[in-house]
C-alpha cells in the first residue's frame, strides 16, 4: 500500500509541477526557461528540475520513507489549504460584486451575485480550516524530524519568486520603447586582435578583423623578450601592415594586461565609437582536446561582458 501511495504521489508531482512551473514562469515568478516545451512536447526543464530536487532529497534523507512522509504531507496539506483559501476568496468576491451586462434589449443590466455563494464559501472555508489545522499539527509534531525544512523553505521560495519577478519587471522597463530615443550613431569601430603568436589561426582572425574596420591593432602579451622579438619579426612579414602592440607581462599574466589595455581604451572612447575585440579561437575536432588550449575568448567575455561599448567576437579556426 505504501508503494502504491508513493507511486501515485510521484506521478502527481511529475505531472503537475512542470505545468505549474510553466505558468509561474509565464507570469515572471520563475525562470523563463521553464515556460518552454522540449523536443518531446513536455516541459522537460521542469521535469529535470523536479528530478534533481527529488534526488537530492533522497540522498539527504537516506531514502527513509519515514523521514520523507512528513515533508510530503506538509506540502500536500499546505497546497490544499492555499487552494481552499483561494476558492473561498473567489466566492467572497463573486458574492459582493456587480457587473454590467446587456439585458437583451440593448440596455445595460446588472448581474446578481451567485445566490449559493455563501454555501460554496462555507464549504471552502471549512476545508481551508481543516487542512490548515492538519498542516499545523504535522509541522509542530514533526518539526525536528524534518518539517522545519518546509517551514523555512516556503518563505524563502516566496522571496525568491518575488525577486525573480522584480528582475523581469525591471528588465522590461529597461527594454521598453515608451521613452526610447535613438542613441548616437556608431560610425567608428576600433578593432583589438589579441594573438598568442603568428600562425594560421591568428592570420584568419586578422583577415576577419580587417574586413570590419581599417583601425585594427594586434595585441601580444610578452612573457619572454626573445619570443616577443620572434613574433615581431613574423608579424612584419605576415601582418599586412597592421600595427602590433606588445604588452610586457613580467609576472606571466595573460588576461590582465589585455583587460587593462582595453580598460584604458574605454576611458577615452567616444560616443560614436565601439571597441571590437576579435579573438581567434581554436576549435578542435575532438572534444577532450579543447581542455588543452587556453580559453581566452571565454575569459575575455567574462571580463568584458558588463563593459558598455565593447563587443567580443570569436573567429573559430578548426584544428585536429
Amino acid at each position: 500500500m505504501t508503494s502504491i501511495i508513493l507511486i501515485l504521489a510521484a506521478n502527481t508531482a511529475f505531472a503537475g509541477f512542470p505545468r505549474l512551473a510553466a505558468i509561474l514562469a509565464q507570469d515572471g515568478y520563475m525562470p523563463r526557461q521553464l515556460a518552454y516545451r522540449g523536443s518531446r512536447l513536455v516541459y522537460s526543464k521542469g521535469i529535470v528540475a523536479l528530478g534533481v530536487t527529488a534526488g537530492l532529497l533522497i540522498v539527504l534523507f537516506d531514502a527513509s520513507v519515514t523521514r520523507l512522509i512528513p515533508l510530503y504531507a506538509i506540502g500536500v496539506f499546505l497546497s490544499f489549504t492555499l487552494s481552499q483559501i483561494g476558492m473561498a476568496r473567489r466566492w467572497w468576491k463573486i458574492g459582493h460584486s456587480h457587473s454590467a451586462q446587456d439585458d437583451g434589449n440593448g440596455r445595460p443590466g446588472t448581474t446578481l451575485p451567485d445566490k449559493n455563494y455563501l454555501v460554496k464559501l462555507a464549504v471552502n472555508g471549512v476545508g481551508a480550516v481543516c487542512t490548515g489545522v492538519v498542516t499545523l499539527v504535522f509541522g509542530i509534531t514533526n518539526f525536528v524530524a524534518g518539517a522545519w525544512i518546509v517551514i523555512v523553505l516556503v518563505p524563502l521560495l516566496v522571496i525568491g519568486f518575488s525577486a525573480i519577478q522584480r528582475h523581469y519587471q525591471g528588465l522590461a522597463r529597461q527594454l521598453s520603447l515608451d521613452h526610447y530615443f535613438s542613441p548616437h550613431q556608431v560610425n567608428r569601430y576600433r578593432v583589438i586582435l589579441p594573438i598568442s603568436g603568428v600562425h594560421q589561426g591568428s592570420l584568419a582572425g586578422l583577415h576577419f578583423a580587417r574586413s570590419l574596420s581599417p583601425d585594427v591593432t594586434a595585441v601580444y602579451v610578452s612573457m619572454d623578450p626573445e619570443e616577443a622579438q620572434k613574433v615581431r619579426g613574423k608579424w612584419s612579414v605576415y601582418g599586412e601592415g597592421v600595427r602590433l602592440l606588445i604588452l610586457e607581462s613580467p609576472y606571466r599574466l595573460l588576461l590582465e594586461p589585455i583587460l587593462e589595455y582595453i580598460e584604458s581604451l574605454c576611458k577615452n572612447r567616444q560616443n560614436n565609437e565601439v571597441i571590437l575585440v576579435v579573438v581567434p579561437q581554436f576549435v578542435p575536432r575532438r572534444l577532450w582536446t579543447g581542455f588543452l588550449h587556453n580559453q581566452t575568448a571565454f575569459m575575455l567575455r567574462l571580463g568584458l561582458l558588463t563593459r558598455p561599448g565593447v563587443v567580443i567576437m570569436e573567429v573559430p579556426y578548426q584544428v585536429e
